[in-house]
């Protein structure tokens, strides 16, 4: 081999090494966290009780949801941490380097346009909705706004963006319109409640929030005060979605809620006891409940004709 085609094989060798692997750029955007806005999606489907001839806005709702904002916002949160990272959780893809350069702030822009390409399928809601849902996850992450660093107003854009704004979203894409008033209501404290649930991820990064000025509320109120604040806000919404309920005339679907609430309240009775510890178990036996309520809260809305 002539040394201008083994230098042309060392520097194609060299720029592979630069490229970031498809595993790493999957764990980037962080599948595992998909699931919260693709399912308030099909929540908002449910809860107007009008399914679609054409699937095709199902699908695209929940792949807009999901994959490309959810995990456009996961990329930018992951650049944007990328410091905080390193102290926290140094095997991810950017602080260990197999996400290189300034590969992960690229992923994060081009991920972001994409959304509001696929958004615009979806009409004036579900493009609407995109560009709120966009502005939000760079206004979490990205300075000089940065609202992660409150552990009051990051939680809360969170859950707002991740249950409220996609479950309006699918119900008004679907209907072809605004959703009823009960649906925003119930959309609405679904998200606030899930400020309590986006608190929980926050007692991972306890060390490195606080080194870093991310006041968190694990930071600022210590364990045990935060996983109350979480708890009562957990509460606080399923009480108020249940006697909504029942008043609405839907008892039966309230009375379910009220039986995944007690199975939570169990949970949290245990999580209590250590509140960073058991942070991951209850974000499982927890959780799970919380969302299974958002569906029966959804069938009790509009999705009636579906089970009878």
């Amino acid at each position: 081999m002539s040394d201008s085609s083994l230098n042309q094989t060392n520097h194609q060798q060299h720029a592979n090494r630069m490229l970031p692997s498809p595993r790493a750029l999957l764990e980037l955007i962080k599948p595992i966290t998909w699931f919260p806005p693709m399912w308030a999606y099909l929540c908002g489907v449910v809860a107007v009780g009008v399914w679609p001839g054409e699937w095709t806005l199902v699908l695209l709702g929940v792949l807009l949801a999901g994959p490309i904002v959810c995990g456009m916002s996961q990329a930018a949160n992951d650049w944007c941490d990328r410091h905080v990272d390193a102290i926290n959780e140094p095997q991810r893809p950017i602080p260990s380097g197999r996400i290189p350069g300034r590969w992960g702030l690229h992923v994060a822009l081009a991920m972001s346009a994409f959304a509001l390409v696929v958004g615009w399928q979806l009409g004036p809601w579900g493009f609407g909705a995109t560009v709120l849902a966009v502005l939000a996850a760079w206004a979490y992450s990205a300075e000089p706004v940065r609202l992660k660093r409150s552990g009051w107003w990051g939680p809360g854009v969170v859950g707002l963006s991740y249950e409220t704004l996609p479950w309006i979203t699918g119900a008004a894409v679907i209907s072809g319109g605004a959703p009823p008033f009960e649906v925003i209501v119930i959309a609405v404290l679904y998200g606030l409640g899930a400020h309590g649930i986006m608190t929980i991820n926050d007692f991972k990064a306890i060390e490195g929030d606080r080194r870093m000025g991310l006041n968190s509320l694990p930071v600022v109120q210590g364990p045990q005060v935060a996983a109350t604040i979480a708890c009562t806000v957990m509460v606080l919404a399923q009480l108020v979605v249940i006697a909504l309920l029942t008043i609405w005339g839907r008892p039966v679907h309230a009375g379910l809620i009220a039986a995944g609430l007690v199975a939570q309240l169990w949970a949290m009775r245990r999580w209590m006891t250590d509140p960073a510890g058991l942070a991951p178990w209850f974000n499982g036996a927890g959780v799970g409940p919380y969302v299974l309520g958002m569906l029966i809260a959804a069938l009790a809305l509009g999705g009636m004709e579906v089970i009878q």
